[in-house]
């Protein structure tokens, strides 16, 4: 670099000594023209003597353009440019040491293959379990803030981790991101050794001690999970925060000799060198070995194909376990295992590719300035409480990308050709055709807006086999609403499928708050689903929907976060269910809706205590006072004296609370905020001719609380109301179409009204 800027200085004094010279030149000149316009003829005796001075300084001018091209094509050789004429990153001068030790923390002038703009670049990471899902986020967040170049992430992961990755990165739909998925369970299956089986499993056959458990052998299975035709792959451990672009990392693959096959940073603490304590016996390393288990990691997949990887890795563990049994650190010994046989295969990256956190480290030694730092890894089990004098600084850093808002990162990578995405090409040609005239223009872009989904936020155990009478409860709330949970809890012992609408940081929140409630975290039969903000309504019925549909039981109680359902009402619904031969039938359950005004409130214990307290005033029917036509046609007269459960017939802006079928009709996401969320809901029940039958021991009661925005925005805007009868409307029309003249009794009973 020094030598590059040398001659960039060169080039600009000598071009402007030309441009004084020409400048001289042209006074000069110009004079003598000035002086023949004014007809002063100069002296015969001057007139050699100035010839001569022009063709002096005529020969320095072309001395000095010389000098400038010479200095030109100099530079041009030590400056190496990208496809589209701009620097790209390279590999530094003094990014790595393969021989030796590191040699600086700095990076220097380029030196080997940039990396060009539109270079797609490879990403594999191993995740599993909700935990990890929630730590890739974070990651990807760090990479696509930096990143300068499409990316392609490859997933190696379990059931769970596939499906919530899967749902999140086709949510989250961000510009030149490309996902693939790999099954782990192919790769762990069986418990034999390679040497007692024909077709022995991958890792599963390793005892190892450490607390990622099988998979953290994975990464040992790289070059047999990944393409045959993908050549080479950035490993990542699922904490780690990146504080540069991803490309400075890729093009050290550059620096690489022709016998190296992985790139690893030496490990960071005493481990390997077997001196912690008395009888201490690590696996063989090249002296403090290298850090593999959770880091980062440069794999030419290529070659480790070409030099039998899977073969000599399986090799040195099953010579190793004869004496150590079991591993301690993973994938992490039988790397250094091999790398310890061969030297050779190993480029040693700098350890600013890995400045880990945890105790007894000599991460400090890894950077001098903040520009020096590349990617910070928490591989302590106390993660953000772990002892370092710089820790205020990566905890801050590490938080903005854990609460930075991933809707910001649907950014284009301009001049590079995006691959053809249906469903994003799909919702942007529908944006476009929004006329942004239209006075409901606000709705309608709601309606297609695409949000970001993080489901089964915590830890969820899914049933293996659901009891086919079993019932789920189903809401939706946001961040004013966290106080219910606990008391519905109290309520209800089944499972429960919540959408959650938040910020990134209020999802922070909530996990803080979920983790630190006794009541919450003793659950695990409850599913919360994180719907990320974005727009100005409450998209009600997409939250419904996406707690619906992921639900495992075959019956789902479809409620509001609101309301408190008696004591019991689970094991009630489910023999309800039974009683009723509902597998059998098209039948909704509606379950009566009663509120409070008081918040402080002795909840009945029984339909007695229920009908007593209605008599004495302290609770009502829902609504009766404002909107008594979402629930009269429960009949609330005849429910008092009902002993079996009866049949009522729908009527307009009915909107009960009901236990359905898993697979019944979607809420209709057109309609947002306040207004027309569940009414048009059990219209769709009826056209589709489901029985509505209200169960005659069953209640809830809704709690009182602060009026929501959008239902203040109902109220105060006549915009508002009209853009909803519009809607209404609408939704009328598709109706028609979809049901025919069956659908035709719902619009007449709209105009009636």
């Amino acid at each position: 670099m020094l030598r590059s800027w040398r001659m960039k200085l060169k080039l600009l004094l000598a071009t402007v000594t030309l441009a004084i010279l020409l400048s001289w030149l042209y006074l000069f000149v110009g004079s003598l023209e000035y002086g023949r316009f004014l007809l002063l003829p100069p002296c015969l005796g001057e007139q050699p003597s100035r010839d001569l001075e022009r063709e002096a300084l005529a020969s320095r001018v072309r001395r000095v353009e010389e000098e400038n091209q010479q200095l030109r094509l100099q530079l041009s050789q030590v400056q190496v440019e990208g496809s589209d004429g701009s620097p790209q990153w390279g590999a530094s001068a003094e990014d790595g040491d393969p021989a030796g030790g590191e040699r600086s923390n700095r990076t220097a002038c380029p030196k080997q293959r940039m990396v060009h703009k539109c270079e797609l670049l490879h990403v594999a990471i191993v995740c599993a379990g909700h935990n990890a899902s929630r730590d890739v986020v974070t990651l990807v967040k760090s990479v696509l803030f930096h990143r300068k170049n499409p990316l392609h992430f490859h997933f190696i992961t379990d059931s769970v981790a596939h499906q919530i990755l899967q749902t999140l990165f086709q949510s989250w739909m961000v510009p030149s991101v490309h996902v693939s998925f790999y099954n782990a369970d192919d790769l762990k299956a069986g418990t034999c050794s390679p040497l007692t089986c024909p077709n022995p499993p991958e890792v599963s056959w390793i005892p190892n001690k450490h607390y990622s458990g099988i998979y953290g052998l994975m990464k040992l299975t790289l070059t047999k999970a990944l393409p045959s035709n993908l050549s080479k792959v950035i490993v990542l451990d699922t904490d780690i925060t990146f504080a540069t672009d991803i490309a400075e990392l890729w093009a050290v693959f550059g620096k690489f000799s022709d016998k190296q096959v992985i790139g690893l940073v030496e490990n960071q603490s005493d481990w390997y060198l077997g001196n912690l304590w008395k009888n201490h016996k690590p696996w063989p390393a090249l002296g403090r070995g290298f850090n593999t288990g959770e880091c980062v990691i440069l794999l030419l997949l290529d070659r480790l194909r070409r030099l039998g990887w899977e073969q000599m890795w399986k090799l040195t563990a099953e010579r190793e376990l004869m004496s150590m049994l079991s591993t301690s650190l993973a994938d992490q010994d039988i790397f250094n295992a091999v790398i310890k046989q061969d030297p050779a295969l190993v480029y040693r990256l700098p350890c600013f590719w890995n400045v880990q956190l945890s105790d007894h480290t000599r991460s400090e030694q890894c950077y001098s300035e903040v520009s020096d730092l590349k990617v910070i890894h928490w591989n302590s089990p106390k993660k953000l409480r772990v002892k370092n004098k710089h820790v205020e600084f990566f905890r801050n850093l590490y938080l903005t990308f854990l609460e930075y808002d991933g809707n910001l990162l649907r950014r284009e990578l301009f001049g590079c050709a995006s691959l053809p995405s249906p469903p994003s090409d799909q919702l942007q040609q529908a944006l476009e055709e929004l006329d942004e005239d239209d006075p409901c223009y606000d709705f309608r872009r709601q309606h297609l807006t695409q949000h970001r989904v993080h489901l089964f936020f915590l830890q969820y155990e899914f049933l293996a086999f659901p009891n086919p009478t079993d019932v789920t409860l189903v809401a939706q709330l946001s961040m004013d609403r966290l106080q219910m949970l606990e008391a519905i809890c109290k309520h209800w012992a089944g499972p429960i499928s919540l959408a959650l609408y938040m910020s990134d940081a209020e999802a922070q929140q909530f996990l803080r708050y979920a983790q630190a409630s006794e009541v919450l975290s003793a659950r695990h039969n409850i599913a919360y689903h994180i719907v990320y903000k974005e727009g100005q309504f409450y998209p009600i019925n997409l939250l419904r929907n996406v707690a619906l549909a992921n639900t495992q039981t075959p019956y789902v109680f479809l409620t509001d976060i609101d309301f408190l359902p008696m004591y019991g009402l689970y094991d009630y619904l489910r023999n309800s269910i039974q009683q009723l031969e509902l597998p059998q039938r098209k039948a909704a359950l509606i379950v009566p809706a009663f509120e409070t005004l008081h918040y402080r409130l002795t909840f009945p214990k029984s339909k007695a205590e229920l009908l007593s307290m209605l008599d004495m005033g302290s609770l009502y029917t829902f609504r009766y006072h404002v909107w008594p036509k979402g629930h009269a046609p429960t009949d609330y007269a005849k429910w008092r004296t009902a002993t079996v459960p009866y049949r009522v017939a729908w009527q307009p802006d009915f909107e009960p609370y009901i236990v359905v079928r898993r697979d019944c009709p979607k809420y209709d996401q057109r309609f947002v905020g306040f207004g027309w969320n569940k009414v048009s809901h059990i219209m769709e029940l009826d056209a589709q001719e489901y029985e509505l039958l209200v169960l005659p021991n069953a209640f809830m009661i809704h709690m009182p609380h602060a009026p929501s925005f959008d239902i203040s925005k109902f109220r105060l805007s006549a915009g508002y109301r009209g853009c909803l009868q519009t809607l209404r409307e609408e939704f009328h029309q598709d109706l028609s179409r979809r049901y025919g003249a069956a659908a035709l009794k719902y619009l007449t009973a709209e105009r009636s009204l």
